[in-house]
């Protein structure tokens, strides 16, 4: 085997270079003919093909091991005869062209040319022109681009890194492709072979309408200035003079903020008019308060590189990808870090949207995780995580005795049997302490839970939950709580969870909260709840929004990103 791999590389050492570019490519889709016959192999030819794929080895590809597609690839000529599918008459098949062309532009799409060979199929099929290929050859070029295909198919399904890497509970394996099938069934005999790719995707409008902003944003990258504006030393008002506004209305209106057709009034220094009310949508994109105050975290997002705004898109598509491709039902989603849930219909667009409350950045994040809504419990009792009961009650116990009667707090055993809801001696602080006895918050209007509670059952005792809180909902950003998650609107949320059951509109939903009882009223189907985490979104109307990567994981992911392939966090 050393023998016969030695053999091959030394006949691969000059194809992956030479001559050729993008016109060959042209130049040859005029000649090549939909209905041609696949290629067919000598037996030399397929002895050649078969050691390559028993070695999972290709010398000529970017990345030479392809050990993790060694069996569809073998499946993939099996199923193709004594032949290579992807050639006829020696020479590129027109699909075999337009798929090259999608490798070649994979950047478009968020991923990595180079991870497909995107820099070499110029140069190969440069060597191809004449017609007059070797066999040798012609099998190589025909196997590169079978595994780049199917690596390149592979992402753009279900993303370069598995999100379990991170421990966000996120099952990617159960949406694997059969990568032989989609070749041959979706690509080898396609009329639009770009729409035929697309079918890979995740199906969701707002993944497109992610991939359309990148593309947008990546150009305006390239033509934009990088030099940042003036950070004045006080907050820019209404009606300030400042030295850069003309430059900021350039910016504004290359983003889209100011309105082509409005033309501000940049005569002098002075920041008023049209200009405000671009700086207030500014604002308003880019998760922070529209009071048309530019502070220091305004200019902040004013002077990020338009080249982070290209990776923030690049890492919520990959994102994207890790994503169920179907539901059984619409699901319910948490975008952590625009602090915003959603309702999402049979179309994947959004029914309604609402704010949330989600975890502090420092120790308290909400974690990543798929589950589902099974039930929504009315008038909760909140039971204490032993943690909190730890590090935050147990102290003020020590320092405040009425401590639980003020916050209708009760100590219960294992079986939830009241112990008290006064004064807690020595010897249940040391049991309350390593957890034989439990803290927890009678019902009302003052519990955490507040009087809604989305069952939701995952290993975090996480949930989604009303809050005593309302005042967080008017800040613009809104990382408060332990890692669960506070609904703006948790009557409108449960009148949508519990739609199918006619008898729970607004108006019982009010009367069983402002109750006596405390009760559960399962769902007929369980929905499913998605919590994630994407710093860029597209809204349905096309608009561009950022957020703060307020927990670290786009940096976490970028770094991951830019070891290259294959993707690892070790």
């Amino acid at each position: 085997m050393h023998r016969t791999l030695a053999l091959l590389y030394m006949m691969t050492l000059c194809w992956g270079c030479g001559r050729g570019s993008d016109d060959a490519a042209a130049h040859m889709a005029l000649q090549s003919d939909i209905n041609s016959t696949p290629q067919p192999l000598s037996a030399d030819g397929k002895a050649n093909l078969n050691a390559y794929l028993d070695a999972a080895q290709l010398p000529d590809l970017q990345y030479p091991n392809f050990e993790n597609y060694r069996t569809e690839a073998k499946e993939f000529y099996e199923a193709s005869g004594d032949r290579l599918p992807w050639i006829a008459d020696n020479r590129p098949s027109r699909q075999a062209l337009e798929v090259i062309k999608a490798l070649q532009a994979a950047d478009g799409e968020g991923l990595n040319p180079i991870d497909y060979d995107g820099p070499r199929w110029a140069g190969r099929l440069g060597m191809m022109d004449s017609g007059r290929a070797p066999e040798s050859e012609l099998v190589r070029f025909d196997l590169a681009l079978t595994i780049s295909t199917m690596r390149y198919v592979s992402d753009l399904h279900r993303g370069r890194v598995n999100p379990r890497e991170f421990h966000f509970d996120l099952d990617i394996d159960n949406q694997k492709l059969d990568l032989s099938e989609f070749l041959r069934g979706k690509l080898l005999t396609a009329e639009n072979v770009a729409a035929a790719l697309e079918t890979a995707e995740p199906p969701f409008p707002a993944y497109r309408r992610t991939v359309d902003a990148l593309r947008a944003y990546t150009k305006l990258a390239s033509d934009a200035e990088n030099v940042p504006l003036r950070v004045p030393a006080k907050p820019l008002k209404p009606g300030d003079s400042y030295t850069d506004v003309a430059r900021l209305q350039d910016l504004l209106s290359l983003l889209g903020d100011l309105p082509k057709t409005t033309s501000a009034d940049v005569r002098g220094m002075a920041y008023k008019g049209p200009l405000v009310e671009a700086v207030k949508h500014f604002q308003q994109r880019h998760g922070l308060e529209p009071n048309g105050i530019a502070g220091p975290e305004t200019f902040k997002e004013l002077n990020t590189p338009l080249s982070q705004r290209v990776s923030q898109l690049q890492l919520t598509l990959e994102r994207w990808r890790w994503l169920p491709h179907e539901f059984a039902t619409p699901p319910i989603v948490v975008n952590i870090p625009e602090f915003r849930v959603y309702a999402v219909n049979e179309q994947y667009r959004p029914a309604f949207s609402m704010k949330v409350v989600v975890g502090r950045s420092y120790k308290h994040q909400t974690p990543v995780f798929a589950s589902e809504v099974k039930a929504v419990m009315f008038r909760p009792y909140w039971t204490v995580p032993l943690d909190i009961q730890r590090k935050e009650l147990l102290p003020e116990l020590r320092k405040n005795p009425s401590y639980l009667q003020k916050h209708a707090y009760e100590v219960v055993d294992s079986g939830g049997a009241v112990i008290t809801d006064d004064g807690v001696s020595e010897a249940m602080m040391k049991q309350l302490y390593s957890g034989k006895l439990t803290i927890r918050q009678r019902p009302g209007n003052e519990n955490s839970l507040g009087l809604l509670k989305f069952d939701m059952p995952n290993g975090y005792d996480v949930y989604m939950h009303g809050t005593p809180a309302r005042q967080l909902f008017s800040r613009s950003r809104r990382d408060f709580s332990h890692g669960c998650i506070r609904v703006e609107d948790p009557v409108a949320l449960a009148a949508w969870v519990l739609r199918d059951k006619p008898e729970w509109d607004s108006e019982h939903i009010l009367a069983a909260m402002n109750g006596d009882a405390t009760f559960r009223v399962s769902l007929s189907k369980p929905i499913p709840v998605l919590i994630l985490y994407g710093t860029a979104i597209v809204t349905e109307g096309g608009e561009i929004h950022f957020y703060a990567d307020i927990y670290g994981h786009d940096a976490t992911l970028e770094q991951v990103l830019a070891k290259g392939y294959p993707y690892s966090i070790q």
